[in-house]
């Protein structure tokens, strides 16, 4: 094992857009476990758009980064050192640790890492976080139906990709949302989707709708914003149910912007929006794992991730989740 450790630190707050400035790449020491903890050798780590929110120093439902942190987020890794029985030297797992070449978890809240199910990066993607969102955004709080019109925005992306084969699995008719024809193709041909709409080839969201979802919105999951919800909750049916999962549209936005006013939309339909934290439903975490593992294992649910190779690119891949860089889950590879 090495004796140095390189690590990034947050040491700029963004106005707008994030830039590499905001970012410095250190070299440190190897940490040390103490008892109950791991070192582990990271592999992949994740990076999300919600670490934007992150990047504010204001409230959010994610704990603001301090300027001097050391980045931290999911992170897939093999065990170096262990000082818990409950794991040994080559055990594969995953947790939440720093951006860095070697990590600590503590051990109790590690999960383990079984590649015969699926190759370590889909940890960080639909069977991680951001699986684990789609499962109880759309099933606990949007509540699918048989015969249900499901629309995802964001359907590329790691959880949208997800929650749209979840939505298929049950039953429902599904649209996506997407930017490039690449990723469109991928979810017709590849995921199953009914139908899909790059946004960026049309502004004419309503009429794209009404083209592939004649019959109104019964779900909608938004990952998005802007302009293409405005569109959405036009077309919403009696008893429709959205669930708000992200706002990726207003992230860099140094203003929130004034868009229609959506509320008197929700009347006439007597339409739900709830939005969705996964850490709500941290007591079922293993539920939710042990049925998506058997979906990606049986073959009903694919996945695909988009990986950015080395640790010197952490922060380009992050700020390419904006640009819509990747096709699924973003992840970057750390060691081989």
């Amino acid at each position: 094992m090495q004796a140095s450790n390189q690590e990034w630190y947050f040491v700029e707050r963004p106005a707008g857009e994030p830039t590499l400035d905001c970012f410095e790449l250190r070299d440190g020491d190897v940490p040390t476990p103490r008892h109950g903890e791991l070192l582990v050798r990271v592999r992949y780590l994740s990076v999300d758009p919600y670490m934007r929110g992150r990047m504010r120093d204001s409230a959010s439902y994610a704990e603001p980064w301090a300027v001097g942190d050391v980045l931290r987020g999911g992170v897939v890794g093999e065990v170096v050192t262990s000082e818990s029985p409950q794991y040994e030297a080559g055990d594969l797992v995953t947790g939440r640790a720093t951006w860095s070449e070697y990590a600590l978890l503590d051990a109790d809240d590690a999960v383990p890492v079984d590649p015969a199910v699926a190759d370590l990066p889909a940890y960080l993607g639909v069977l991680g976080m951001p699986g684990r969102t789609a499962y109880f955004g759309l099933l606990d709080v949007a509540e699918p139906r048989p015969g249900d019109t499901v629309v995802v925005s964001g359907a590329a992306g790691a959880v949208g990709s997800t929650v749209g084969q979840i939505a298929k699995l049950n039953g429902c008719r599904v649209v996506g949302f997407a930017g490039t024809d690449e990723k469109t193709a991928w979810l017709t041909d590849d995921l199953g989707f009914d139908a899909a709409i790059n946004y960026r080839t049309t502004d004419a969201y309503r009429s794209a709708l009404d083209d592939v979802a004649p019959d109104g919105v019964d779900v909608y999951f938004d990952n998005v914003g802007g302009p293409i919800t405005d569109a959405v909750f036009t077309r919403l049916n009696v008893d429709a149910r959205v669930a708000v999962c992200g706002q990726i549209a207003h992230y860099n936005a140094e203003e929130t912007p004034t868009g229609p006013r959506k509320l008197p939309l929700l009347i006439a339909p007597r339409a739900r929006v709830e939005g969705l934290l996964v850490t709500d439903h941290a007591p079922r975490f293993d539920d939710a794992r042990e049925q998506l593992e058997t979906w990606v294992a049986n073959g009903d649910i694919d996945h695909r991730e988009t990986i950015v190779e080395g640790l010197e690119n952490a922060p380009d891949a992050f700020l390419g989740l904006f640009s819509g860089d990747n096709v699924g889950k973003q992840v970057v590879e750390v060691s081989e």
